[in-house]
């Protein structure tokens, strides 16, 4: 939660609600383009003397225009009823969604996100985990569910391998509890509920049953954001999840090369394939350059240069940003154990808002067309 306060001559007569809201009516949601006060954002306005406060309702924490619009509402106030007048503006967030709240599957969760990739090694789990981490830590209630069956890696990466989720009966039907990580992200994962040096020898119609588990029987509460890091390629577990429940948007992660490039291709064509139709809220590259710690100002294109960002572009779809070859990443998600890295920190930063102002947009979208 941010708050604002700032006072500098005024026009006592002319502070009224009327007119403050005259004012907000000329600042625009730059993403959704209509105004704050026809969107419903200005909520609990209070007057007191030349004080005035009110809350800016955003449809997401991680708005990134949220500095903007603050800054825009503060002028277009000052321009009316004079300088002198003091603005206290309090930030907050309802997050969108254009989930019907009738349905069955999941109803209490706002917002579904497929992480994607057309081949395994583009760092598809990295991503999932450090997009649930930051959303997260910008105040959403997120979700993160492992489902990559024959290959879960997120326990290891959140220094979560020896727990175990627990379950609850309610009206006689046993349901699993997800493991809260650091008491802010719930997570689960089949690694959760094997040993992690057996192999889950599977065909697809158990790997289907486990995740409609993971689904219908997991009490994942009322959250934001529910992040799926999906399995690579273009198979059975993806077909389950677009047509088990609604997906608000899938998230294509590549590395730059062009034999990554061409799977990739490949996984974000199959989100618009009848029978799944699910938009792409955007393109991300990972490992898009190396970084010497011991020389931050270096950058090696290791894998090439752009490729995830052309595809961006080939297939119109939004690019949500580039994570570059970090030692402290690898080496703070192999050992489960955070290592601060500022870099990679201010991208993901970057990379989650974007992807949340896009889902918000969508929402509009879907919404406005219902």
């Amino acid at each position: 939660m941010l708050v604002f306060s700032y006072s500098k001559n005024i026009k006592m007569s002319n502070i009224n609600e009327e007119n403050i809201l005259k004012a907000l009516s000329r600042v625009e949601e730059p993403d959704l383009k209509n105004d704050l006060v026809s969107l419903k954002m200005i909520q609990n306005l209070k007057i007191d003397g030349n004080k005035i406060y009110f809350d800016v309702k955003l449809t997401t924490p991680a708005c990134p225009m949220k500095e903007i619009m603050h800054n825009n509402c503060v002028k277009e106030i000052k321009n009316d009823l004079g300088e002198e007048v003091e603005i206290e503006i309090n930030m907050t967030a309802d997050v969108s969604s254009s989930r019907n709240s009738g349905i069955n599957v999941l109803p209490n969760v706002k917002n579904i996100i497929c992480v994607s990739s057309g081949k395994g090694g583009v760092g598809k789990s990295t991503v999932s985990v450090q997009l649930a981490k930051t959303l997260s830590a910008m105040g959403a209630k997120v979700g993160l569910m492992d489902a990559d069956i024959h290959g879960p890696s997120i326990p290891t990466m959140l220094g979560l391998k020896n727990k175990k989720p627990t379950v609850r009966e309610i009206k006689g039907k046993m349901y699993i509890l997800p493991i809260e990580y650091n008491d802010f992200l719930k997570v689960l994962s089949i690694g959760f509920l094997v040993d992690e040096r057996q192999a889950i020898v599977w065909r697809g119609p158990m790997v289907t049953s486990a995740l409609k588990q993971f689904i219908n029987d997991v009490i994942w509460g009322d959250l934001d954001y529910l992040i799926i890091d999906m399995p690579p390629g273009t198979g059975d577990v993806q077909l389950t999840i677009a047509q088990t429940m609604k997906v608000t948007c899938a998230v294509i992660v590549s590395t730059p090369q062009a034999v990554a490039i061409a799977d990739a291709r490949k996984a974000l064509a199959m989100y618009g394939v009848q029978g799944v139709e699910i938009p792409v809220a955007g393109v991300i590259e990972n490992m898009a350059y190396f970084v010497p710690e011991d020389m931050p100002e270096k950058k090696y294109y290791i894998f090439g240069n752009g490729g995830a960002k052309a595809l961006a572009t080939e297939y119109e779809v939004p690019f949500l940003g580039e994570v570059p070859l970090v030692e402290k990443l690898r080496q703070s998600l192999d050992e489960g154990v955070y290592h601060q890295s500022e870099l990679v920190e201010e991208r993901f930063e970057e990379i989650a808002k974007n992807l949340a102002q896009q889902i918000s947009i969508l929402n509009v979208k879907q919404l406005g067309s219902n």
